[in-house]
């Protein structure tokens, strides 16, 4: 109920946020269905059954990242002060957020069930004269439990996904833990490890000093500072809002990323050379080539999201570099900030850009034209990647919210700062752009021939 009167009570921005997931939801879930329904009125071929269920996968995989992308940046979920002495702590906020995630994509998997068996007809008659009854098997009852089961993946995954991304962390350095502790009987009580002497404990409130030195639970005041209240979009695990954010070093993600996008291609040159391999069908009009192209694809991919924040760190770094001034410094500094929260999506988009521009390279126009299921795959995957990187970008600027108002008190001009945004995004596109025409040109080469 608690979930349910937070979502009413949400801003309208936040609501639209949650619909776009509700909707994405639909379409995996629509995507699922026909899949069920493909198998069923082909009996005969597991196999293409099959392969079309595992390229559910990528839509199902995009609207996950999607709803955690929301779920983060929604404001009713960020901790205020008074909240932990109701019951609504770190963990509490976790569960809303995971339960009003589910609730979106529920809502979403409905409407495709009775999108689709509006379709089979199984609620007005067939509609469109029939032509859609290959992947509806609309001559054959609907089994049930497997369109439930496979409409319930989309919500159970984006839930759990959720919860595993808000789950509260302790964000404070080693140093300031304090030293471990041990529990007495049953757990009740802890005490430090470090024994006291005899009047030690009595003697000038000498327990807060020393707890406050080791920090320990006894350091902690009856009343806790109250904290700043965090802007709009940003979640309490991106920062502790009690403490001034610490410099962030660079994201340590590149080697690895590079790593990985190195094999993914080098598996893909390898498929090039044994062709006489496994084939693998494209959907939509592509060539047929072998299976292990899809597994270098996947390498590419997953190494381009691991590269996205330590090159846009980077690129923070080289736009400060050879005497910046006070614009290129501001630039500069911002896309170092965010690297981790924006370059992560912005290797996603990425990926899916290069995917996309190496499939348009090798469609075969003598083929049919791409099909109706193939259409809404490529559309859910675009749009959740791109909603995604709009989402984190609108997150960044709400957690830098306090500092674009004190540079607008100390005198900086607004073009100035809408001068540095549109810098940070030209120098983006300037790194990223050619990264993704270069693994876009690499992807091709193993099925165009060449």
């Amino acid at each position: 109920m608690l979930a349910l009167r937070l979502t009413r009570g949400s801003h309208p921005a936040v609501q639209l946020r949650r619909l776009l997931v509700a909707v994405a939801s639909a379409g995996t879930g629509f995507l699922l269905l026909c899949t069920l329904g493909y198998a069923m009125g082909h009996p005969d071929s597991p196999a293409a059954a099959a392969l079309r269920l595992g390229w559910c996968a990528t839509p199902l995989a995009a609207t996950v990242y999607f709803a955690v992308a929301v779920a983060r940046t929604d404001p009713a979920t960020r901790p205020r002060p008074g909240l932990s002495a109701i019951g609504l702590g770190p963990g509490r906020l976790m569960a809303i957020s995971a339960t009003t995630t589910a609730l979106a994509c529920t809502l979403g998997s409905m409407l495709a069930l009775l999108f689709f068996l509006h379709l089979r007809g199984d609620l007005t008659g067939m509609p469109f004269d029939g032509a859609a009854a290959e992947f509806l098997a609309s001559d054959q009852p609907l089994p049930l439990p497997a369109a439930l089961t496979l409409l319930a993946l989309v919500p159970l995954t984006a839930s759990v996904a959720v919860a595993l991304a808000l789950r509260p962390r302790d964000l404070r350095p080693a140093s300031e833990k304090g030293p471990a502790r041990s529990y007495g009987r049953f757990g009740v009580q802890g005490r430090p490890d470090r024994r006291e002497t005899f009047g030690a404990y009595g003697r000038f409130g000498a327990h807060l000093r020393a707890g406050t030195r080791g920090g320990g639970p006894e350091a902690e005041p009856a009343e806790q500072p109250a904290q700043t209240e965090q802007s709009e979009g940003a979640h309490p695990t991106a920062h502790d809002p009690s403490r001034p954010p610490a410099p962030r070093e660079a994201p340590r993600g590149l080697p690895w990323g590079i790593a990985v996008l190195a094999a993914g291609l080098a598996v893909e040159a390898y498929a090039n050379r044994t062709r006489d391999g496994g084939g693998l069908s494209l959907p939509g009009g592509l060539a047929d080539g072998p299976a292990s192209v899809l597994a270098g694809w996947v390498l590419t991919a997953i190494g381009l999201a691991l590269a996205g924040p330590g090159l846009t760190h980077l690129c923070g770094r080289l736009l400060q570099s050879v005497g910046p001034g006070a614009l290129r410094l501001l630039a500069g500094r911002v896309l170092m900030e965010e690297a981790t929260r924006i370059g992560r999506p912005l290797g996603v988009v990425c990926a899916v850009a290069s995917g996309g521009f190496a499939m348009t390279a090798l469609y075969d126009a003598d083929a049919p034209a791409f099909g109706p299921l193939t259409t809404l795959g490529l559309l859910l995957v675009t749009g959740c990647t791109v909603a995604t990187l709009l989402t984190a970008a609108l997150e960044a600027k709400h957690a830098r919210a306090d500092t674009t108002a004190a540079l607008l008190r100390l005198g900086a001009p607004a073009t100035m700062l809408r001068s540095a945004a549109a810098l940070r995004a030209g120098a983006l596109l300037a790194l990223f752009l050619p990264l993704t025409l270069f693994v876009a040109e690499l992807a091709a080469l193993p099925l165009a021939g060449r």
